[in-house]
Formats: C-alpha cells, structure tokens, sequence
C-alpha cells in the first residue's frame, strides 16, 4: 500500500494542504508567536504585581509545549489516530483562549494560556507534515511550503490583532475575536483533515531508540537542536527591543517582527517550490547561513531603514528553514514510522527553542548589549549547517547530490 500511487496534486490533496494551513495557522508559529504583545501588556496591567520574569514563564511554557507533545502525536498518527485528537486539541485550544479573557491572576493564565494553549496547540503540530506525506511524494516540497505560509500569516495577523484591539476594545474582547477567529479556521481544519494510508504496526512504543542507530538521522536532530539555540534569538527575543534601544519608535519597532513573519511567507513558498528539485538540505542550508549572516549583522543596525532591512531578509531566510527541516525526515527511515521519527526530532528541537532565550539573554545581561548575543546566535546556526552537510554526505555517501 506504501508503493502505491501518490495523488501529487488535485482537488482533493490540495484541500488536506489548506486544511493543514489552517492548523498551523492557530497554533506553533502563528497564534503562539503574539506572546510577546500579551507579555507587554501583563507587565503593565493585569499582572504587574508579578515579575517580568515571572510572567515570561507563561510564554516559556506555552511554547515549549508546543514540540514536546510532538512525540506522543507523532507515534498516535503511525498508529492511525488523527481526527480524535485534532478535535480534542482544537476544543481545548478555543476554550483555553475564551477562559484567559476571564483570568485575573497569575495562577489562571499560567493554567489557560501557559499550559493549555501550549499543549493544544502542540497535538494539533504534530501531525501536521505526516499528513501531507501521505497525499504528496514528488510535490512533497511545495505541498510544505504552502502549508507552512500558515505560520506566517498567524504570525503575523495576531500580533497586529492583539496590539490594536486591546487598545480599542479592551482585553477580554480581543481574546474573544481571538477565539472566534481560532474557532472558525479549526472548525475548517476539523472538517477537511484526513490521512490516506492505512495505519501500520510499528514496533515499540512512543520512543523509538532504533532509529538513533542511524547515523544521519541522529545528526541531523543534532542539527536542529543547535540550530534553534539561535534561530528564534533575532525576531521573536530581541529586534524590536534593539531596534527601540537604537532611537526607532516602539510603535514602528513592533511592526519589524510581522515584517519578518511576512517575509518568511515568501521564504516558506521558495523553499517549498526548490525543495522539490535539488532536496530540502540543499536549499535550507544556504538559507541558514544567509540567517546567520543577518544575525551577525544584526547588532550593528541603527537606523529604521537597517533594522527592516535585516528583519525582511531575516524573515525569508529562516522562514525557508522552519518550513522545510522536517522534511529530510521521510528519507531517513521507512514511510510507516515518519510520525513517530518527526516526534522524536520536533520533541528534542523542543530543548533548543526553549533554551535559546534564556542563554541569549543571560549573555546580553553579562555583555550590556547586543553584539555577543548576535555572535552566539549567528554561530549557533552555522554549527547546525555543518552538521546538516555531514546528514547529507552520510545519506549519499558523496559530498553533492540531492538530499
């Protein structure tokens, strides 16, 4: 059955892509990323009895259960589950946000928007590129790309959503329009999600420590670890605060991450389109070292014009890594476990994404600026390259080649 003919394309493959969009839409990289807004604004108001870093652990927990459920969402998919759980993580994720619009202590929104956010909108991120590999083989790439301009639009939307409505119509309704708009395009989700190939009997059980003995898979989870140490650094942790510590307006400064959820759109479609043709490494390294670039640059920025300069290219760089660094997974063990093996490997970039900004900022804090954060980002991201040419060279057995 896992020989047999993939779709590749029509009405009803590209329907299960926009459903997916619709999924990643209200979660990891879309909803999830309008933290910093609501931090802001917790500082300010609601919570500003506690302490910044206090409230920071309500979005450290949010995103961090956003990989970790990737393990057991993964293996749950090999093993056929995909509606159920969807439905469950798509009722708690809109009820999580309707109830944090109801929280008046720290307690209440570390419980809602800390822990059930998070972990909701982890089960619906664990499916997500199995799913397509069951509908797409030669469009596998570009089938990806479209999907993951998901990310990118919630990236951009909520933020802007978050910041003006809190303004205009106060903090609980900004939730609520918040949640009708995830009630709406997870009600879509709901309906159109569907896997294709019959599940299969993987031996073992949510981890499968087999799959290590691959050399090339176990380096290139090493390389996504590393690669997250610095790759959320720049946009999600420090360009607008570097870019207002410079003399840029805080209201401008704000935009400069949408700016780059923006671009990243663009770099998601490119890489999905050249993926396809020449191999996911061979276009997501070149892309990371363009992020490296511009993470090394980054600090000496100061002006509006450099700041969004560096945010732009930024943005379509890493958006083309994000999109596509799930995908050598297909080719690193057999089809029936790629759930179970994308688990393992989202769950350990998990480690990654979290520490990243705590280290960045314990560096900023010792250095009393921005250039060795920069430094530390941009070479964390050129290790994860050199480590992602060994995957490619092992798979190969040769220094080029599409991989």
């Amino acid at each position: 059955i896992y020989d047999a003919d993939y779709p590749d394309g029509g009405a009803r493959a590209w329907l299960i892509v926009f459903g997916n969009l619709c999924l990643i839409f209200c979660q990891s990289f879309g909803y999830v990323n309008s933290w910093g807004v609501f931090q802001a604004y917790y500082e300010e108001t609601l919570l500003k009895d506690s302490s910044p870093s206090n409230i920071a652990w309500i979005g450290s927990i949010q995103y961090a259960l956003v990989f970790l459920p990737a393990l057991v969402s993964g293996h749950s998919f090999d093993r056929g589950h995909l509606k159920i759980p969807i439905l469950i993580a798509s009722v708690v994720l809109v009820a999580a946000t309707f109830l944090t619009a109801e929280c008046k202590q720290y307690w209440q929104f570390l419980l809602c928007q800390g822990f059930a956010v998070g972990l909701s909108a982890g089960v619906l991120y664990g499916p997500v590129v199995a799913v397509i590999g069951h509908w797409f083989k030669k469009k596998r790439g570009l089938a990806t790309g479209f999907l993951a301009t998901g990310s990118s639009v919630g990236g951009t939307l909520f933020p802007i959503v978050a910041r003006n409505l809190i303004s205009r119509v106060g903090f609980p309704w900004t939730l609520r329009v918040i949640g009708f708009i995830l009630l709406c395009s997870l009600g879509c989700a709901n309906l159109i999600v569907r896997r294709r190939l019959p599940p299969k009997h993987v031996p073992g059980g949510l981890f499968n420590p087999a799959a290590f003995k691959n050399p090339a898979y176990t380096i290139y989870c090493m390389s996504g670890v590393v690669a997250f140490l610095g790759l959320y650094v720049l946009v999600l942790t420090y360009i607008d605060v570097s870019a207002a510590s410079m003399g840029v307006s805080p209201d401008f400064a704000f935009y400069l991450i949408s700016m780059a959820n923006g671009a990243s759109l663009v770099g998601r479609l490119t890489a999905g389109i050249t993926t396809d043709k020449i191999g996911a490494v061979n276009v997501i390294a070149p892309m990371s070292a363009l992020a490296a670039v511009m993470t090394y640059v980054w600090p000496l920025a100061r002006s509006k014009s450099s700041f969004v300069v560096v945010s732009i290219i930024y943005g379509f760089s890493s958006g083309a890594y994000v999109s596509s660094f799930m995908l050598p997974m297909y080719y690193l063990g057999e089809v029936a476990d790629v759930g179970r093996r994308s688990g393992m490997a989202t769950t350990l970039t998990a480690f990654g994404a979290v520490a990243g900004p705590p280290i960045s900022g314990a560096i900023n804090t010792a250095s009393g600026g921005y250039k060795a954060v920069g430094i530390y980002a941009g070479t964390t991201i050129l290790a994860a390259i050199v480590l992602m040419l060994v995957t490619r060279h092992l798979v190969l057995r040769r220094v080029w080649g599409k991989f």
